[in-house]
C-alpha cells in the first residue's frame, strides 16, 4: 500500500475519533502534525462543507465521511501540495474503502463543487 494512502487512512481514524473522545476530556492518544492543523483549521474547514452540501446539517453527516471531508478540504485549501484531481480521487478512495454504501459519491459531489466554487 502507498504509504501516502496508509498516513491518510491514519489522518483520517484520529479525526474519527477526535470527534467522538474530544467530548470525553481529550484523546488518549498524541495527534500527528497534519492532524492538529486540520482541527485547528476546522471551523473554516466545516463552513465549506455547510455551504457545498446545504441538504446535511454537520451532524447528520457520517462521523467518517466528515472525517474523510475534512481532510480532503483540507489538502485542497490549506496544504495544496498534491493536484486537486489526485486529492478528490484519494477522499474517494478512502470513502469506498472506510464509508457506507454511498459515501463515495456523497464526498465527490461535496469535494467536486468545492473545487468549482472555490478559487484553488
Amino acid at each position: 500500500m502507498d504509504p501516502r494512502h496508509k498516513k491518510r487512512i491514519e489522518i483520517v481514524q484520529n479525526l474519527y475519533a477526535h470527534g467522538f473522545l474530544l467530548k470525553e476530556k481529550g484523546l488518549p492518544f498524541p495527534l500527528d502534525k497534519t492532524t492538529k492543523l486540520i482541527i485547528n483549521q476546522s471551523l473554516s474547514i466545516d463552513r465549506l462543507i455547510e455551504t457545498n452540501a446545504p441538504r446535511f446539517s454537520l451532524d447528520k453527516i457520517a462521523k467518517i465521511d466528515l472525517a474523510i471531508l475534512r481532510l480532503a478540504i483540507y489538502e485542497l485549501t490549506i496544504e495544496k501540495k498534491q493536484p486537486q484531481k489526485v486529492i478528490i480521487n484519494e477522499a474517494v478512495e478512502l470513502a469506498k474503502e472506510l464509508g457506507g454504501e454511498k459515501s463515495f459519491s456523497f464526498v465527490n459531489a461535496v469535494l467536486g463543487k468545492i473545487a468549482i466554487t472555490t478559487k484553488i
